[in-house]
């Protein structure tokens, strides 16, 4: 028996710094980051297949939920990770089977921007959700625009920083859910039911 082809669902987030990007975090919702993070690992893991960026505040949170899920769901999730930040890789990391190593660049944006563009050009995504985060969750959104313009985008401005700047200055297709739904498990099965 064939293996269904799982749709492929891109996760954009991050929590944002205070010393680094006080514009990102004086408006930043942590738990509301944090819960929404870990509700759309628990709802889109089982059915379709998860992709995101390594970021050390994110990965341990999708590590939490993936280490009560059946070895199965396990294979639903890529990690892409530069190398370029080999040497501080979360332990988190080595928890997940499918971990796409990107080579380092010599600089960060040279190995950040290269990494996004593979990410972008091997999958084939249906949706992509924008969670929290800095200037890499803008940059990534602008970028998953330009690689799939036809996938469904859902910027979540009740968790605050680029994902409400994202909703308010560049999604064209407005859900005031995606403002003040805090019910993260209910929001993702609906917007994403389709998807997934």
């Amino acid at each position: 028996m064939a293996k269904k082809t799982l749709n492929k669902i891109f996760l954009s987030a991050s929590i944002p710094y205070a010393d680094r990007s006080p514009q990102f975090y004086d408006t930043s919702d942590v738990l509301a980051i944090r819960d929404s993070v870990r509700a759309l690992a628990a709802v889109v893991i089982p059915k379709a297949h998860l992709v995101w960026g390594g970021h050390p505040a994110i990965t341990p949170l999708i590590r939490h939920v993936v280490e009560r899920m059946t070895d199965e769901w396990k294979s639903h999730i890529t990690l892409y990770q530069s190398s370029h930040f080999e040497k501080s890789f979360p332990e988190d990391n080595f928890a997940f089977e499918n971990i796409q190593l990107t080579p380092n660049y010599g600089d960060m944006p040279s190995s950040i921007f290269q990494m996004r563009k593979r990410m972008f050009e091997e999958n084939n995504f249906t949706a992509a959700v924008f969670i929290g985060g800095m200037e890499g969750v803008i940059d990534e959104y602008k970028m998953f625009r330009e690689y799939h313009p036809n996938a469904l985008t859902i910027p979540l401005a009740s968790t605050g920083a680029a994902a409400k700047i994202v909703y308010d200055e560049f999604q064209n297709n407005k859900d005031e859910r995606l403002i003040g739904d805090y019910a993260y498990m209910a929001l993702f099965r609906d917007l994403l039911a389709d998807f997934i």
